[in-house]
């Protein structure tokens, strides 16, 4: 589900007219409170296989596939499995992973890895939120057993795997958190909620239509000798990829407020962090908590003596669930050998405060290279150019600014300047209100969002950049 197509909210706002049309019709023989209830929570089914048909049949399919498989699993795990949940979970679970591991990761680990030659796994399509429902459901599962939950009904399962707003792009729910507003759901059309939503509607659209697709037009990545040009396009791919998964997320917030679900939000200004452990707690949050809860914990944790050790395979696992291919490793390396260094030295060396988010932002943005750049060949190149000292020389900037010069320099200064502007707002949200994004969700703010967002969005519609993964 494409927020930034006009088709969707076409498709949206005709199923929500069937709906409310169709509930007028039926009411007198919805006629009890039970009755009413079902109907919503079936129709709200119903509009969620909708819209994520029209993304693709094989991605309903799969989903659909994901979800019998997971729910009649648990459902004989609760009534055969005790005392032996855990050896029938180690089943469970990579039943629900299958459809995952073909899709994402056949090509890389039986062609690239073991040097295989199979035509057909190059050419096959992820389904799109594979990634984000699966770990919702093995999440779903284990946490049912793990504190002894009752099955809930297949209607309302569901509700909380496929709900709309988020199945494509997360937030990845927990069962508590969400489980009990699909349960308890109706079309309820509170205002106060309506506004809410609308707001964070606003702006994640901002983001993703005025920031993201603005900053992806002047992206080019083509260089791999000159640190300057490098640095600008890890700049430029860390705006665009933050501004863009950011505002999928608060625009899924805002449609789940609309409709009176509570979501997660999943990213808290992370630009602004101070240490790269504070940059993990406000970056994909959702994701973050869920390798904390179901992989670092039960590995041990920070408290053992093999901690390091803990934190690495946490981290190569996250690049691995981000991408398929030996750069997202890496990537998920460097992040886990930024948090090592930042637990080791943190307390010894304290830093003022600029600095540590300089350090911070930049070590970020140094791993985004990784993120972007797929070739490995290049990739090494490129962070062989960033790791010499000669690479920064005059005549390499100057190099640069002739290559970004004109109108481009231009274009890319007025974007990095309104992308300051947010900062700054951001910052001044998170450190001095304690409430992410208050100052933009402002009346007047979102009043100019909405006319920069309309006058600046570019007429090329870009796919949200997390729909790879």
């Amino acid at each position: 589900m494409n927020f930034a197509e006009i088709r969707f909210w076409g498709l949206l706002a005709a199923g929500l007219v069937v709906i409310v049309g169709v509930r007028f019709l039926l009411r007198p023989f919805l006629g009890n409170r039970g009755r009413q209830d079902l109907f919503d929570r079936a129709a709200l089914m119903m509009l969620g296989m909708m819209l994520l048909s029209f993304v693709s049949w094989i991605t309903v399919t799969i989903f659909l596939v994901v979800s019998v498989c997971s729910y009649l699993g648990l459902a004989w795990l609760l009534r055969h499995g005790r005392p032996w949940h855990r050896a029938f979970l180690c089943l469970l679970i990579p039943i629900q992973l299958l459809p995952l591991l073909y899709y994402k990761y056949a090509n890389f680990a039986l062609n690239q890895v073991l040097g295989f030659q199979f035509d057909t796994l190059r050419h096959l399509m992820i389904p799109v939120g594979i990634s984000f429902y699966t770990f919702q459901m093995v999440a779903f599962v284990i946490d049912t057993l793990g504190y002894r939950h009752p099955l809930p009904r297949f209607l309302d399962f569901l509700n909380f795997a496929g709900f709309f707003p988020q199945i494509v792009a997360g937030p990845i729910e927990r069962r508590g958190d969400l489980l009990p507003q699909m349960q308890q759901f109706r079309f309820r059309w509170s205002a106060e909620d309506i506004h809410a939503g609308l707001a964070w509607v606003v702006v994640g659209m901002f983001f993703k239509l005025c920031l993201a697709d603005n900053v992806a037009l002047q992206f080019h990545g083509r260089s791999s000798d000159n640190a300057y040009l490098i640095w600008i396009d890890n700049l430029l791919f860390g705006l665009r990829i933050y501004f863009d998964f950011a505002g999928y997320s608060l625009v899924a917030v805002g449609l789940g407020r609309c409709l009176g679900i509570r979501l997660t939000l999943n990213f808290r200004s992370p630009y602004c962090s101070t240490s790269i452990a504070e940059f993990w707690r406000r970056w994909h949050i959702t994701l973050s908590q869920w390798f904390r809860d179901y992989v670092y914990v039960p590995l041990g944790g920070g408290r053992t003596q093999r901690w390091v050790l803990n934190i690495a395979v946490v981290f190569i696992v996250s690049g691995i669930w981000h991408g398929a291919g030996w750069n997202f490793i890496l990537w998920g390396a460097l992040h886990g050998a930024f948090l090592v260094v930042n637990r080791w030295l943190g307390p010894r060396v304290p830093l003022p405060r600029v600095v540590a988010w300089a350090l911070t932002v930049g070590a970020a943005l140094f791993a985004w290279l990784c993120f972007y750049e797929v070739q490995t060949p290049v990739l090494w190149a490129k962070l062989g150019t960033l790791c010499t000292p000669s690479a920064y020389g005059p005549a390499a900037m100057k190099e640069a600014l002739a290559l970004r010069s004109g109108s481009d320099l231009f274009t890319i200064l007025c974007l990095l300047a309104l992308c300051g502007v947010v900062w700054l707002a951001e910052w001044w949200s998170v450190r001095r209100l304690d409430d992410p994004y208050a100052w933009l969700r402002r009346p007047a703010v979102l009043a100019a969002m909405m006319v920069l967002t309309v006058f600046l969005a570019p007429g090329k519609n870009n796919a949200f950049i997390y729909f790879a993964f």
